[in-house]
């Protein structure tokens, strides 16, 4: 179970991202995060690993508080909860296979990852999530190589090392094309049902959202809007937290 409470981030000058937010997100649930840019939606999700600091409020996440964490703990929890980026984050000019493998570095010695030893069980599991995510035929080519869908799928295959039991997407799909971004949004589809991996992924459309997500949460000015559903939100409920511009870009 992952639980925030009055969560609220200001930023040093002076924008208030996240104004007390407040959700339960049960295990196994996948989430949608929608909302416009500059809405909240990654600083939500970045609050919630502690890649942002939050201002006030609390984050529980099986127990533990988060928010309350010294960074050695902090470094534990990360190694359970996966990372995903709109822009992907891959080291271009090294291998496929080199980018997975990058996420067991909370797992492996330090001097060993600088030296890229790793174990040779390690090394199975990562053409293992290649071959998971339809792309262990690109493990020896430049990250740089690929297409944006293949790179996203790398990112997948390299959270995915980490054995997480949480999902953080953000935008993992903004920068593709309608189909590639269905494609990658099957594949997380997939590690929620298969593996029962909890998603909390934002997204800019509704329609992904209704597709693929069990719940959808609604941001507009660091403020929760919507919490329910996807069937939920009709026109007129998305007309009224975003606005009439918004929704003839955001249903599509």
């Amino acid at each position: 179970m992952l639980i925030i409470e009055n969560l609220t981030k200001i930023y040093d000058n002076g924008f208030k991202a996240l104004d007390r937010i407040n959700l339960e997100i049960p295990d196994g649930q996948f989430v949608a995060i929608i909302g416009l840019s500059g809405s909240g939606k990654s600083t939500l999700l970045r609050c919630i690993n502690r890649l942002i600091e939050p201002t006030e409020g609390r984050i529980i996440w099986n127990g533990i508080d988060i928010t309350a964490a010294s960074d050695d703990e902090v470094r534990q929890i990360r190694r359970h909860i996966g990372m995903i980026f709109q822009q992907f984050n891959l080291v271009k000019r090294s291998k496929v296979i080199t980018n997975v493998l990058s996420g067991r570095l909370g797992y492996t010695n330090s001097l060993y990852s600088f030296l890229n030893y790793f174990p040779k069980q390690d090394r199975q599991d990562a053409l293992a999530n290649l071959d998971r995510v339809g792309i262990r035929d690109q493990a020896n080519k430049r990250a740089s190589e690929l297409s944006g869908g293949q790179q996203q799928r790398v990112g997948i295959a390299r959270a995915l090392m980490q054995e997480p039991e949480l999902m953080l997407a953000d935008e993992p799909v903004a920068s593709l094309d309608p189909a590639t971004s269905h494609s990658v949004m099957k594949y997380l589809e997939l590690l929620n049902k298969e593996d029962g991996i909890t998603v909390l992924c934002s997204l800019h459309f509704l329609s992904l959202a209704r597709t693929y997500a069990h719940r959808v949460i609604a941001l507009k000015g660091g403020v929760l809007q919507f919490d329910g559903l996807p069937t939920e939100i009709d026109e007129n409920r998305f007309k009224e937290i975003y606005g009439e511009e918004a929704i003839e870009v955001a249903i599509s």
